[in-house]
């Protein structure tokens, strides 16, 4: 597909160096260029940042099953979800799908029908998307089988889960909401309570099933990361496994243990907007201004990392360059992708344009394509 070949001027650009005031960027053939070329576009009174990069978000769900049993164009649902991150300003995002004993939208058997879709329409996209498998550590049945199909489905990116209520299942009780999950799942109340119980009295296996999952996968060269550690001693026994990242710590322990191992911290942007965790955890403002934080993510709302970072700037808790950098060259770090994240000349030309009154998304671009435009700007560059 055919990129475009502008000189963008009169805006703000943040650089790799800062905000320029009344700059100018160029790109072409679907690149940063160092130099002006093609046609000039006044883009006065606008910001233009780089793309954002969601590290995590399962926003997409919504739009593949937005009522139950009502998955049968799933590739439609993807060019929706494309469509709300354009919009949002992403330019690069991991849609992190389930396989989860939870069942329903997060059953094994629906990742599969995901990532063919994804991999369906992917070619039609101007927004690269990043599948991610989140695993269940408990799913024991499943680790024989779960290389090969991480390999069918062209996975280079897993996370592992645990989202068993231990505490319930340890007295025997039933956990909260048993009876609509089990509903979701397809199962008998009854048996899936079983079943809960079943894993649960199988924690003692799963340490040693996971160092022998984890080898093989980092043989594969996947990328590896851990949800919701809570303590020091969870993160070096992830970091021992291979897991360098760490998603979502719960306490200021494991983010400071994370950033004293060298591992990544991503966190999610809605508990910045939002002024805490709503599960009652670490707030990520605190742990944003103790350093403890390379990339924000989207989680299950894609308008946040946006609102996130400029928040953060605007506030003065950090400078709009390293505001900016947490939803852009920190996750391109943590994801490997050196091709991406800043204003660098040779990097893609990923970019979103602000309306500096508003603060809204005016226009995203990635790979010097337009995947969203909308209002006043589109008149200037029609031009």
């Amino acid at each position: 597909m055919t990129s475009l070949e502008l000189t963008l001027q009169g805006g703000d650009v943040l650089t790799p160096e800062g905000l320029r005031r009344n700059g100018e960027i160029a790109f072409g053939a679907g690149a940063v260029l160092a130099q002006p070329q093609g046609r000039a576009v006044d883009l006065s009174g606008y910001l233009i940042v780089p793309g954002i990069i969601d590290p995590h978000g399962d926003g997409f769900e919504r739009h593949l099953a937005p009522r139950r049993g009502a998955m049968k164009q799933m590739g439609e649902g993807v060019v929706a979800t494309e469509a709300e991150l354009a919009a949002n300003g992403m330019t690069t995002a991991v849609l992190a799908q389930f396989y989860s004993w939870e069942g329903g939208l997060r059953a094994p058997d629906y990742a599969g029908q995901v990532f063919d879709a994804v991999a369906e329409v992917r070619g039609d996209l101007v927004t690269d998307l990043l599948p991610q498998l989140r695993f269940e550590t408990h799913m024991l049945e499943h680790y024989a089988e779960l290389p090969q199909r991480i390999a069918d489905w062209g996975l280079s990116y897993i996370v592992f889960n645990d989202h068993l209520p231990h505490d319930r299942l340890a007295q025997g009780k039933k956990p909260p909401r048993l009876i609509g999950q089990a509903l979701k799942a397809g199962r008998n109340p009854d048996r899936h309570f079983e079943m809960l119980l079943e894993m649960h009295r199988r924690s003692s296996e799963v340490p040693a099933a996971l160092e022998i999952l984890c080898q093989q996968l980092r043989a594969k060269g996947l990328r590896i990361g851990s949800h919701d550690d809570q303590t020091a001693h969870d993160r070096a026994i992830w970091r021992a496994r291979g897991a360098e990242i760490s998603e979502f710590p719960e306490t200021q322990e494991a983010a400071e243990a994370a950033r004293a191992g060298g591992d990544y911290i991503i966190l999610g942007a809605p508990n910045v907007v939002r002024g805490g965790s709503h599960k009652g955890n670490a707030s990520a403002l605190d742990l944003i201004a103790m350093g403890l934080c390379d990339a924000l993510a989207s989680d299950y709302h894609y308008p946040s990392p946006r609102r996130a970072a400029l928040m953060l700037a605007r506030s003065g808790v950090l400078d709009l360059s390293t505001a900016w950098g947490l939803v852009s060259s920190g996750p391109a770090r943590l994801l490997g992708l050196d091709d991406r994240g800043d204003f660098t000349p040779g990097k893609r030309a990923d970019m979103v344009i602000l309306d500096q009154a508003s603060e809204r998304v005016a226009a995203t671009l990635s790979g010097g394509r337009v995947s969203y435009m909308s209002g006043e700007i589109a008149t200037r560059f029609m031009g």
